[in-house]
């Protein structure tokens, strides 16, 4: 399975959902990490203010921070990868880089092509439909 990592700037809280204005990217997310932690799926979420220690360890994104600065969070790491920096990522990216389906976060399916048989009538034995 992979191993998502969210490091996000310093908050107030570990999910910056607290005080009188939310940030609905931050909602957004939110819920998008709960949808996919009752899939079974964990995705990692370090919060500069509550996590600093994990900021530290891991060196991918110690050496971002070193180079970027704290600026250039939120940073989303993918088996030891930064693979999107500077926003989080959309439910598609979420879907694709964590190969689940995009439904999963309630968008719609992908349109399916459907061919008609050519079999010379609609289907019904005798002639005689349902």
């Amino acid at each position: 399975m992979k191993k998502m990592q969210i490091f996000e700037p310093a908050m107030c809280c570990s999910t910056g959902l607290c005080g009188v204005g939310v940030d609905s990217e931050l909602l957004r997310i939110s819920t998008a990490l709960n949808t996919l932690k009752k899939n079974g799926i964990n995705v990692e979420r370090f919060n500069l203010s509550n996590a600093p220690q994990q900021f530290v360890n891991d060196k991918t994104v110690n050496h971002f921070i070193n180079t970027k600065g704290v600026e250039g969070l939120p940073v989303t790491v993918l088996d030891g990868e930064i693979v999107i920096a500077g926003r989080y990522p959309t439910n598609e990216e979420f879907a694709n880089l964590l190969g689940v389906p995009e439904t999963l976060f309630g968008g719609k399916p992908k349109a399916v092509k459907v061919t008609p048989r050519r079999s010379g009538g609609c289907g019904c034995s005798g002639g005689k439909c349902c």
